[in-house]
């Protein structure tokens, strides 16, 4: 079995590779707004899976977690933006409580490799 880790720390992984599929750990990132927030989170994985030979036009999954669903709205317009044309994933979008009251957005991808 082979399996790869990226960015590899004693918790977790923010990348992981076994055979065709990679898993991306949830994503969250800096900024005062949902807005600011997405987009920064989109960065990350835009740069997680290049580092492992995907990109979003291979996205399998996504899961988007808001700390207050009432920003569904504003990180959709930039998910929208984002997402590769005729290659969206299979979605989720839910309010949860988030590690850090800090996060308005986490987002945990799976893609194909």
């Amino acid at each position: 079995m082979n399996v790869k880790r990226h960015n590899a720390g004693p918790r977790m992984s923010g990348a992981v590779v076994h055979g065709n599929t990679v898993y991306l750990a949830g994503q969250v990132a800096d900024g005062a707004t949902v807005k600011a927030q997405t987009e920064a989170v989109l960065k990350k994985v835009d740069d997680l899976l290049a580092a492992t030979g995907s990109s979003k036009a291979n996205l399998l999954s996504a899961t988007i977690y808001l700390a207050d669903i009432r920003g569904f709205e504003e990180m959709n317009a930039v998910w929208d933006a984002w997402v590769s044309p005729g290659n969206a994933p299979a979605r989720a979008t839910v309010e949860a409580r988030l590690a850090n009251p800090k996060y308005l957005v986490e987002i945990m991808i799976t893609a194909a490799v």
